[in-house]
Order: C-alpha cells, then structure tokens, then sequence
C-alpha cells in the first residue's frame, strides 16, 4: 500500500497562498518570482511550500485551466458502475490513463466519475474503449451540451 503524506493543516503563509494563487497569476518572464515578491516570500520559500501542499494534498493540482476545444482536444464527464468489491482495482486501472482526471466515487449506481481530456475529439472515443478494455466494464460518456462559467474562488 503506497504511504500517504502526513495530514498537516495549512499555516497562515499557506493559506496567503493559496489565496493569491486562485485568478490573477501573473504573466511575466518570472511569475513565481512576482508572486513571492507580493507575498512577502522568497521565490525559493514559495515553490517549496507549492510543492509540499501538493505532497500533503493540502492541494490537489496546481496549473491552469484551459478550454481544451479552442486547442483543437475534447473533454468529457465519463461515469462507471464499478462493483464494490472491483472498486479499487478499476480505480488504478483507469486512473492509469493519462486522458483521466478528477477521478471520484459516488454514492450512486453510477459510482465512478472521471474527466477525459484529449488533443483530439475522435481521443474520447479511443479513450473509452481503451478503458472498456482494460476494466471490462462500461464507461457511459456524457459530452458537454453547454458551457457556464462559474469563477469559484476558495478563501483559504
């Protein structure tokens, strides 16, 4: 069983952080540099606590976030019924897949939810038929019929 990071709360610069870091990154030669400079923080100090609250999953992912259509990809909320004692074991072997993202069971029939991304739209179709493949299950893709944005900030 893999180790898991000890659970340790953010700290007050932690949270500084995290807070700076949701919108409004800056686009310049050094933007952690810039970042830290606002903070109050070396550049050093900065990266290395980005890198230990991932480690810690205080954060979960830290990047941006595009819209993969206007590249040319494709996205899809793509569900499972997993049988209980399976769950596991199907976890790893999707989550093995480079396309997934966002991974969650639900308390639902439908008890996996994941994200696909792909470079290209026919990549969802390959995407879940590799899956279906390598799980023996199905996967119920539910493409996108809108798009909302909704600009959630976390106050940390």
């Amino acid at each position: 069983m893999p180790e898991v990071a000890a659970l340790v709360a953010p700290d007050e610069i932690d949270r500084r952080i995290i807070n700076a870091l949701q919108g409004d990154f800056p686009l310049v030669d050094e933007p952690y540099r810039a970042v830290a400079v606002r903070l109050g923080l070396e550049e050093g100090e900065l990266l290395r606590r980005i890198d230990a609250m991932l480690e810690r999953r205080v954060l979960t992912r830290f990047g941006p976030m595009f819209q993969i259509e206007r590249a040319g990809g494709a996205f899809v909320l793509a569900a499972m019924k997993v049988p209980e004692h399976e769950f596991e074991r199907v976890a790893a072997q999707v989550n093995a897949f480079p396309q997934v993202a966002h991974n969650y069971r639900r308390e639902h029939a439908l008890n996996m939810w994941f994200v696909l991304a792909t470079a290209t739209p026919q990549g969802i179709a390959e995407s879940v038929a590799a899956i279906e493949a390598a799980t023996g299950l199905e996967v119920f893709p539910f493409p996108k019929e809108r798009e909302y944005f909704v600009e959630m900030k976390l106050h940390a």
